[in-house]
């Protein structure tokens, strides 16, 4: 059993479920696209000068990746619902090409491009209930699981950003409230 889906882990303990009730997709949808942008406003925060530092000491991933990443994982959800890609932990984990991505302007303009086709796909989506079953590394999972493990991804990673811009003594202009992220299962730690 993958980690992944904590569903199967539940199952595979011998519980009935983790007691977790998934948000109906749509709300999913206007949950991920909020914290997108106000990831794009963190992100537009981070003093240049700042981006190739790591974001935690014991863990060698620079502040521009972990940006970028927060944006990408949007991309690699929209590659394997539209282009029927397997949805692969190393896609999400795509870093920019040499040379982009190296400013939060940059950085923030590249997400401005993930928001617009992620509107896009799910307006054009025929059915919202997102019971369809896409291959994943961790087996076949409904859309709405994906969709779901998408958002809150993201989210984390943007709860993380505000703390790198904390650190640096930088107030986030805006951070995700408690009502924009309630219904996510969010780990309770910003670095797990």
């Amino acid at each position: 059993v993958f980690g992944q889906n904590l569903e199967d882990v539940a199952e595979f303990v011998g519980l009935q479920g983790t007691g977790h009730t998934p948000l109906p997709p749509d709300q999913l949808v206007t949950k991920w696209l909020n914290v997108l942008r106000v990831a794009q406003g963190l992100v537009r925060q981070i003093p240049d000068d700042k981006m190739n530092e790591r974001v935690i000491p014991n863990r060698d991933r620079a502040i521009r990746l972990l940006s970028h990443h927060m944006f990408r994982i949007g991309e690699a959800f929209l590659e394997s619902v539209i282009d029927g890609k397997e949805y692969a932990i190393q896609h999400a984990n795509v870093p920019p090409k040499d040379g982009t991505c190296t400013t939060g302007a940059e950085i923030a303009a590249y997400g401005e491009g993930v928001i617009a086709r992620l509107e896009k796909w799910w307006a054009s989506l025929d059915d919202k209930s997102c019971n369809q079953k896409l291959p994943t590394f961790y087996g076949p999972q409904s859309l709405h699981t994906v969709l779901e493990r998408s958002t809150w991804h993201s989210a984390q990673h943007a709860r993380q950003l505000a703390h790198v811009l904390e650190r640096y003594g930088v107030t986030p202009k805006r951070q995700l409230t408690a009502d924009e992220i309630a219904g996510l299962p969010l780990p309770e730690r910003l670095f797990e």
